[in-house]
C-alpha cells in the first residue's frame, strides 16, 4: 500500500472538486490530493452527449482564476444574440488544461485518475487494483454529493424490445441519418437539447414524438447575461421577480407574474408545468419546441416494443415501426432527493449549492470561507446549504436560501469584497466594467432593496400555506 500525506484528500475532479481546489491554490498554502473514476478531470463533463452545452454564459462556469470560452456573442443559431455556450468538449478540455498548467505545476496538487475511494483516507486503482492511503492533515473533501448522472451511464427504469433501437443521446449524431421517426423519452433539459438538436438539423416536426412526464417552467436566459451591455434587462428581470414574489398570492400566480413579466417560460401556455429544474432556455429553442405536435405528457415508459409503448399507468400507446428511441430519462441531480446536510464538519466538507443552481460559484465561496475563516460554527453560518429545486413550490424556499446567504455575505466586509471581483459571481463582468455607478443603476438597486423584504415576507406565508406533500 502507498502512504501519501496531503493537508486535503478531494473526492471528485468534477467540476465543484476542482473549484474548490482553484480556489484554494490562491487563498492558502496547502496540498491536495484529488482521486476521480475518470481518467480526466471534468466529471459527468467527460460522459456527456456530443451537442450538449451549458444553460448559461460560460461566464458563470468553471473556476475562479481562469475565463472559461471566448465570452463573444453568438450570431446563428437558436442562442442568437446571446453570449455563447461552452460545449462539453470545450469544458473537457479547460479542466484537462487547467490540471496541466495550474494545479500539477503547482507542486501542491497530486492527481490520480481512474481510482475509486474507498472511505477513511483510502481509494485504489481501477486499473491494477493498489491500495493508497492519505494521511489527512485536515480534511476530506466530498465533491460526488450531487451524484449527478447522465444518459450514457444511468440504469434504465424500463425495458426495450429486443428488435427496438433505443440509445442514449450521446450516439444520436452517428445513428440519426439512419431514421425518419424519433421518440425522445424524458422530460428535462437532455430531451429538450435532443428536440432541439434534431429540429434544427432539419427533422420534420411530424416525424417526431415527446414522451414528456412533466412539464417544467424554463427560466428565459436573456435575463442571464452578464456584463454591463445587457445590466440593466438582467436587473430589471431581478426586479421583476422580486416584485412577483411580493405580491404573488400562490405558487402559481408567482410564476404567471413572471411569466408576463418575460422571466419565465413554458412550451405550452395551457399547461402549468409542475417542474422546475432551473432550465435557462433562449427564447429561440422554446420557438423550436413549440413546433412539436406529439407531445405524451404525464406519462412515463414501461416498456418499448416494436409497435406501441407500454407506460407505467398501463397505457398502451401505438407506435411506428423502426422508430429512433433516445433515452433522456437520467436525472443530472436526484432534485425530488436532494436533501442538505451542513457543509462544514469535523474533519469534513461537503460540497454543496449556497447559491443555487450555481454549483461552482458555491463551491468558490466554500473554499474562500474554508482558507480565511477560523471556526466551523462561522463558516457554516455563511455557507448554508441550498436546496436545488424539483417544483415551482421548491424554488421559493431556494430563492429564500439565496437571499439569506446573501445577506450574510454583506456583513463579513473580506468575504463581500472578494465575492464582488469573483469571475463566478454572477454580476462580477458588469461591475468589472463599471456597473451600479450611474444614477440610473443605483436606482434600479434602490427598487430592489424596497421590494426585497415584502418578497421575503410574502414568500415565506406563500411556503407556509403549502400542503405538507407541496
Amino acid at each position: 500500500m502507498q502512504n501519501i500525506q496531503a493537508d486535503y484528500l478531494v473526492i471528485g475532479t468534477g467540476a465543484v472538486g476542482m473549484t474548490f481546489v482553484d480556489t484554494m491554490l490562491d487563498e492558502s498554502d496547502a496540498t491536495f490530493v484529488m482521486v476521480d473514476r475518470h481518467h480526466l478531470p471534468g466529471g459527468h463533463w467527460n460522459d456527456a452527449y456530443p451537442f450538449v452545452r451549458l444553460h448559461q454564459p460560460s461566464s458563470y462556469y468553471g473556476v475562479a482564476s481562469t475565463e472559461l470560452g471566448s465570452n463573444r456573442i453568438d450570431e446563428a443559431g437558436s442562442n442568437k444574440g446571446y453570449y455563447a455556450l461552452a460545449s462539453g468538449a470545450e469544458i473537457c478540455a479547460y479542466f484537462e488544461k487547467l490540471k496541466r498548467e495550474r494545479y500539477l505545476p503547482s507542486g501542491r496538487v497530486q492527481y490520480f485518475p481512474l481510482c475509486s475511494y474507498d472511505g477513511i483516507g483510502k481509494y485504489h486503482s481501477l486499473l491494477s487494483d493498489q491500495q493508497h492511503h492519505v494521511d489527512i492533515q485536515r480534511k476530506l473533501v466530498d465533491g460526488t454529493y450531487y451524484k449527478t448522472t447522465v444518459p450514457s451511464t444511468h440504469m434504465r427504469k424500463f425495458s426495450v424490445e429486443e428488435s427496438v433501437s433505443c440509445i442514449a443521446p450521446n450516439e444520436l449524431p452517428k445513428q440519426a441519418i439512419n431514421y425518419r421517426q424519433f421518440t425522445i423519452l424524458g422530460g428535462g433539459k437532455t430531451a429538450m437539447d435532443t428536440c432541439v438538436w434534431l429540429l434544427d438539423n432539419g427533422v420534420d416536426p411530424e416525424a417526431m414524438t415527446w414522451v414528456c412526464p412533466r412539464d417544467s417552467w424554463l427560466f428565459n436566459r436573456e435575463v442571464t447575461q452578464p456584463g454591463l451591455a445587457f445590466y440593466e434587462q438582467v436587473m430589471e428581470g431581478n426586479i421583476a421577480n422580486i416584485a412577483a414574489m411580493a405580491h404573488a398570492t400562490s405558487v402559481e400566480d408567482l410564476f404567471l407574474r413572471m411569466e408576463a413579466a418575460g422571466t419565465m417560460m413554458r412550451v405550452d401556455p395551457a399547461i402549468t408545468p409542475t417542474m422546475y429544474h432551473y432550465a435557462t432556455l433562449a427564447e429561440g429553442e422554446l420557438a423550436q419546441l413549440r413546433r412539436l405536435k406529439h407531445i405524451i405528457r404525464g406519462e412515463r415508459v414501461a416498456k418499448v416494443e416494436s409497435n406501441q409503448m407500454i407506460m407505467q399507468s398501463g397505457k398502451q400507446i401505438s407506435a411506428t415501426p423502426q422508430t429512433l428511441y433516445v433515452d433522456c430519462t437520467a436525472k443530472a441531480v436526484g432534485f425530488e432527493k436532494f436533501v442538505t446536510k451542513p457543509i462544514f464538519e469535523p474533519n469534513l466538507i461537503t460540497l454543496q449549492p449556497v447559491f443555487a443552481p450555481l454549483v461552482t460559484y458555491s463551491a468558490a465561496i466554500v473554499a474562500y470561507c474554508e482558507a480565511n475563516i477560523a471556526s466551523d460554527e462561522e463558516k457554516n453560518s455563511l455557507c448554508t446549504p441550498v436546496v436545488l429545486a424539483d417544483t415551482p413550490a421548491e424554488w421559493m424556499g431556494s430563492m429564500l436560501g439565496n437571499f439569506a446567504n446573501m445577506n450574510a455575505w454583506s456583513q463579513n466586509k473580506p468575504l463581500n469584497r472578494w465575492i464582488r471581483s469573483c469571475r463566478l459571481n454572477p454580476s462580477a463582468a458588469a461591475l468589472k466594467e463599471g456597473a451600479g455607478k450611474a444614477p440610473e443603476h443605483k436606482a434600479l438597486f434602490n427598487r430592489i432593496r424596497q421590494s426585497m423584504l415584502l418578497a421575503v415576507l410574502n414568500t415565506q406565508k406563500l411556503i407556509a400555506a403549502l400542503p405538507e406533500s407541496e
